[in-house]
């Protein structure tokens, strides 16, 4: 038995806190080099702050509309994310640090990846629900989510971009895999997409050669190369082990001056957990830990499997990305470009993420008894 009930409280509130410490974060790590470089201390907190109030507005926009209703646009933002990623390979995308991954004009820019993020758990949830029992057929149920799974990562990791490719990748397999393939398919395939992967970092090993390189012989040993390949290694865990406990201080990093490369994003658990010490980066781990279980419960008990495999790829999508990127901050893998979830500074990865948290609000307004 189905039944209309309020949005999730415990998630809406932790969404908030988090959003919250990115908005201080943000201020706190990059007000030193923007004081410098662009003569203004607030830049990135003024931007931060009209991201985040756009992104507020899209949590409130998306979970207003039932999440069945995106069911009419799925072609059109799969068609839609796809021009886009092709877009940015072209003359008309946007270079910066040697990967063309934004599309704009002047300092208004966004990235497809991100909006083909949400696209995609639109599309294949939509497509998913119509086929029902098809799914158990290899020809159905799998083979093409296989091609849209290859097209988007292809595109995404030409930007290059293996990160985002390899969460859309992971979040497309979670998605199937809840919708009702064949589990002898899904484990086929997931020892396929393995073996690629080991054979991938086997073949960049074996080159040797590239910034692929690099980034996993830092991984092995950063001290080998301290001031080029592993820097940033060295510099992040200098920053997490120098918290503490308690932290240095709120504003009193001293990683962020200059040493620690994009503190206010790719970086900025290792400042967290400088200033605000070990209770500080175990506080916004926790936040996140509260937000992937309300997700999942929310996919548990959501009225139909169009809403299951939606918050499914929801909170895949973000639990994929805090975990890489904490990981990276903490040398648990190689260095890769790869935002904190609603705390680094970008304005499409925030209001992407928060138009993703109105759908899963929207989704526990409708949940069904019986599943729960």
């Amino acid at each position: 038995m189905a039944r209309k009930q309020p949005q999730d409280f415990i998630l809406l509130i932790s969404v908030c806190m988090l959003v919250i410490i990115g908005i201080i974060m943000v201020f706190s790590s990059s007000y030193s080099y923007t004081l410098v470089n662009m003569d203004d201390g607030y830049f990135y907190l003024k931007r931060v702050l009209i991201w985040s109030t756009v992104g507020t507005f899209a949590m409130i926009f998306f979970s207003r509309i039932n999440y069945w209703h995106w069911s009419k646009y799925a072609n059109l933002a799969f068609v839609v994310s796809i021009i886009l990623l092709i877009a940015v390979l072209t003359p008309l995308g946007i270079t910066r640090n040697y990967a063309q991954r934004w599309l704009g004009v002047g300092s208004l820019t966004f990235m497809p990846s991100d909006i083909a993020k949400l696209a995609s758990v639109i599309f294949i949830s939509t497509s998913i629900s119509r086929k029902k029992e098809k799914m158990q057929t290899f020809s159905q149920g799998i083979l093409p989510y296989l091609l849209i799974m290859g097209l988007y990562f292809g595109l995404i990791y030409e930007q290059p971009d293996f990160s985002t490719a390899f969460v859309v990748v992971v979040m497309i397999f979670a998605m199937v895999f809840v919708g009702g393939i064949k589990f002898s398919h899904f484990m086929a395939i997931a020892a396929t997409g393995v073996t690629g992967l080991i054979a991938m970092l086997a073949v960049i090993l074996l080159t040797g050669k590239g910034y692929k390189t690099d980034r996993i012989t830092a991984f092995i040993d950063p001290w080998q190369d301290p001031t080029d390949t592993g820097f940033q290694v060295i510099q992040s865990l200098l920053a997490i082990g120098t918290g503490g406990i308690f932290g240095r201080g709120l504003g009193r990093s001293v990683q962020k001056h200059f040493y620690l490369p994009e503190p206010q994003n790719d970086f900025i658990f290792a400042i967290i957990a400088e200033e605000l010490g070990f209770i500080g980066g175990a506080t916004v781990i926790l936040l996140f830990m509260v937000l992937i279980w309300r997700g999942i419960k929310i996919a548990m008990s959501a009225r139909d499997i169009q809403g299951c495999v939606m918050a499914t790829g929801i909170i895949t999508m973000i639990a994929v990305q805090v975990m890489i990127n904490i990981a990276v901050a903490t040398s648990s893998m190689p260095v890769t470009g790869m935002a904190l979830p609603f705390i680094s500074y970008g304005g499409s990865s925030l209001v992407t993420f928060m138009a993703s948290i109105g759908i899963l609000l929207n989704i526990s307004k409708h949940t069904n008894l019986d599943r729960s």
